[in-house]
């Protein structure tokens, strides 16, 4: 792992920085970069620009590790809101949460039950549930929740990171139920014995990862979300996915808001499906560094997008 997003993994959980930059007019302004504003209407505001353009989205708010259930009702009352309200405009939108959003820190029946809430509010309008992964220590109780919730019901899909050791194993226990998953490559401090460390090992356990699940799936409708914006990754899967004739409706790109825009039109333009995952709300510092971690070149990007604007 190189030096730069080591550094900015662990400054991600600094409770000093995260205080003087929330508080920062410099590091606010670059944040806008990758997030169009801190409420749910800034999100399907962006959300709606992006459809025009044959561009779907995934809606995620910000936060994690609560430590209160007023704190989980809250979010999980926040979500039903924001399904409501993309059925009613007719939005081409997901959303994703992180489990301990809704509980998963201090009671995991409380967050199974506000997680089913979601899925069986997004089934009745049709919609999709992600549940994102967060650190190795979650994966167990993530994947126990995923695994009871698919049982319920078809309507939920839940990443995995390609940069632990474990994933293929994971992945191989999960295609058996018809799993719907996304694949990310990982964006928090792992240990050595936990996950890989080079750039060039955890992209091509990546890329071996997806090919798995198109090629298990036998073309499946909504399988696989490939999350990356490695175009290199990315010119992979699609030879891959051309030559093994992998339908449309069996995967799509995902990528994050603000990243990589001209790659996302050109994918859109190429009529290659896509979801940009648009994130929200003010507990927004930890998330920012682990983007900039995972491209550390993000970094002198927002400067200069800073400095041109």
């Amino acid at each position: 792992m190189g030096l730069a997003r080591k550094l900015l993994l662990a400054a991600s959980t600094n409770a000093f920085l995260r205080e003087r930059a929330t508080k920062t007019a410099f590091v606010r302004r670059s944040v806008s970069a990758f997030m169009p504003g801190e409420r749910l209407e800034d999100a399907m505001a962006a959300a709606a620009a992006q459809q025009a353009q044959g561009i779907g989205a995934i809606f995620t708010k910000l936060g994690e590790n609560l430590t209160r259930a007023d704190a989980a009702e809250q979010v999980t009352a926040h979500y039903l809101d924001a399904l409501d309200r993309i059925a009613a405009a007719n939005l081409r939108a997901q959303i994703s949460v992180k489990p301990t959003q809704l509980g998963l820190d201090f009671d995991f029946a409380l967050c199974l039950a506000n997680l089913r809430r979601l899925v069986d509010r997004a089934a009745t309008h049709n919609n999709f549930v992600w549940i994102d992964m967060e650190r190795s220590a979650y994966v167990d109780r993530t994947l126990d929740l995923f695994r009871r919730m698919r049982e319920h019901s078809p309507s939920v899909g839940v990443a995995l990171q390609a940069y632990l050791h474990r994933t293929k194993d994971d992945l191989d226990s999960l295609l058996p139920l018809g799993a719907a998953i996304r694949i990310v490559k990982g964006a928090y401090l792992e240990a050595a014995s936990v996950a890989l460390q080079r750039k060039a090992d955890v992209d091509e356990n990546f890329f071996n990862l997806a090919c798995h699940v198109l090629m298990s799936s036998a073309g499946t409708p909504g399988t696989l979300h490939i999350a990356t914006h490695d175009e290199r990754l990315i010119e992979r899967m699609r030879v891959f996915i051309d030559e093994h004739r992998v339908p449309a409706s069996a995967y799509e790109y995902a990528m994050l808001y603000g990243i990589r825009r001209p790659l996302q039109l050109r994918l859109a333009e190429s009529n290659r499906p896509l979801r940009v995952l648009i994130a929200y709300g003010d507990h927004w510092f930890e998330w920012y560094m682990r983007r900039l971690a995972e491209r550390p070149a993000n970094v002198w990007f927002v400067v200069k997008s800073l400095f041109a604007g």
